[in-house]
């Protein structure tokens, strides 16, 4: 592997405006929509910047695939996770696991978003 090991990601979603408003809201950001081929899959992309360090990613609503229950956790880098936790709690999500240290890489939260999918929140301090 040369590059980050993680090139993209996709959360999938039931209710898109639901999911936009609560990633839009726990993040403070605004999330564009992506134009793709397939007739059933809508893409709403997170803001990305292609010549620097991490992935981009995009929600994701297809015909006959389900959210939630999934065993992939995606991490976002946060200034101070608490902060995104409270955010994600007060938005339509859940706090599954508070902040809590991780020794020398941090601290992380994990919470559960407007369409049952566990995300992670990672941050330094």
């Amino acid at each position: 592997m040369t590059g980050n090991p993680v090139g993209w990601f996709e959360i999938y979603v039931q209710d898109m405006e639901r999911a936009k408003a609560f990633y839009q809201a726990v993040f403070e950001v605004q999330l564009a929509r992506i134009d793709t081929p397939a007739p059933d899959m809508e893409l709403w992309g997170f803001p990305m910047a292609m010549d620097r360090w991490g992935a981009g990613g995009a929600l994701a609503k297809m015909k006959d695939v389900s959210s939630g229950g999934n065993s992939t956790i995606v991490y976002f880098s946060c200034e101070d996770c608490a902060v995104q936790a409270a955010r994600a709690a007060s938005s339509g999500g859940e706090v599954v696991k508070p902040k809590m240290s991780i020794g020398q890489y941090g601290f992380i939260a994990l919470v559960r978003d407007s369409e049952y999918n566990m995300i992670g929140l990672h941050s330094l301090k």
